[in-house]
């Protein structure tokens, strides 16, 4: 198993805590891992066997259990008395009603909850409204460039390592499968997202429209686009569909944590922005097995890339707008601003100047760096600093 040591953290900071703490993230990328290695942990830490309530609503075992009130007895039955309890709900959407059951549960003082879902609609509606205040989301990523190059245990090759990356995928299985099998893996992920967190319970009607839309989000990572331009493309391409259907397939996206959305943010006007957002694919490797390999792309590949481990760090991350310019990344957390320019090189002056320019224009004294894949020492422009983005993304250099 990989250690998954920032996710871990955070769980562990919360152990004990009359919090319930809820795992998110697209399918397969590592939630019940987490939940068994917390598991593991407990147990050294001398929890007994008992105190250890564990379903996973994915095992058939568990079947009858989806019934609200036969899994509420369930756990009522297996609650040991005078001890703290830890409880484990693996994939939690796929019962009916099962607010009303972690709400129950919430209620007694020996209980410590913990859920997983592959998909944000849990979060919303019913559970938002009854449990408000009461818990705390730890979205999930597949594998950071820093984890997959620990799991391949070779750091002195790390150029080679982000090739494997962004052709392979850095969903945590495929380290466990040869090149030739990640293709057929990686499809098999994006079949049971759109099958059972899309289709079926949005009851998508046209799958083939559905399935065009995802794949122009997927070669157009990195692109403003408005749900018009998807639509007019789509109709270009002789497929009659609407802004508003382009709309409910795009939030499905998002809460299935397929695709991410960076929208804007004005810069000067300190305000964000309806129109023109950005998207991005949760693994490059999915990409390539849904539309070949892109590799051509590599500066919104390593743009991508980049998002995600803003993500990853707790940044909120935002496209940054300028008057005539645009700034890649507007990273905020509560520190401040980070304003982030990625390129893959910036060899040539022309390129340089282009990329200085938006954070140039920038009038307050926040970090501004350009990151590239150019193997070059840090250079530093008038407060701008230009770093390697690999050395970035393995921690050995902050912004």
């Amino acid at each position: 198993m990989i250690q998954r040591k920032e996710y871990f953290e955070r769980l562990l900071g919360y152990k004990d805590k009359k919090i319930i703490k809820v795992v998110t993230g697209i399918r397969r990328c590592g939630k019940s891992t987490l939940l068994k290695l917390f598991q593991g942990y407990l147990l050294e830490q001398g929890v007994a066997d008992n105190q250890i309530i564990a379903i996973n609503f994915e095992d058939y075992e568990f079947e009858e259990l989806k019934e609200p009130r036969k899994l509420y007895q369930y756990i009522k039955e297996r609650i040991v008395p005078e001890r703290m309890n830890y409880l484990f709900l693996d994939e939690i959407q796929n019962v009916n009603e099962f607010q009303k059951v972690v709400d129950s549960c919430f209620l007694k003082d020996n209980v410590d909850i913990y859920l997983t879902g592959s998909n944000a609609y849990l979060l919303s509606g019913e559970l938002a409204t009854l449990l408000s205040g009461r818990y705390v989301t730890i979205e999930m990523l597949p594998l950071s460039f820093a984890e997959f190059v620990e799991a391949k245990g070779n750091p002195d090759n790390t150029e080679q390592l982000y090739r494997e990356y962004i052709e392979d995928s850095s969903f945590p299985y495929t380290l466990n499968l040869e090149k030739s099998q990640i293709k057929e893996y990686l499809k098999s992920i994006y079949d049971t997202v759109v099958v059972k967190d899309i289709i079926t319970r949005k009851r998508v009607a046209d799958v083939m429209m559905m399935e065009s839309v995802i794949r122009f989000l997927m070669d157009n990572i990195g692109n403003q686009l408005s749900t018009k331009k998807v639509s007019d493309t789509m109709v270009s391409n002789g497929r009659n569909i609407n802004v508003r259907t382009v709309e409910g397939f795009i939030v499905s996206f998002l809460e299935s944590y397929i695709v991410y959305q960076a929208k804007r943010y004005d810069i000067k006007g300190k305000q964000y922005l309806k129109t023109l957002e950005k998207y991005y694919i949760v693994d490059i490797g999915l990409r390539n097995a849904m539309l070949g390999n892109t590799g051509r792309d590599i500066g919104h590949i390593l743009e991508n890339v980049v998002y995600l481990e803003l993500i990853r760090r707790g940044y909120e991350v935002y496209v940054g707008k300028l008057d005539d310019v645009e700034v890649d990344f507007v990273a905020k957390n509560e520190n401040g601003l980070k304003y982030i320019q990625v390129a893959a090189t910036v060899r040539e002056e022309a390129t340089l100047q282009r990329e200085l320019r938006p954070l140039q224009k920038i009038q307050d004294h926040y970090p501004k760096c350009i990151l590239t894949l150019d193997n070059d020492p840090i250079a530093d422009y008038e407060g701008i600093r230009r770093m390697n983005a690999l050395d970035y993304l393995l921690h050995k250099v902050e912004i």
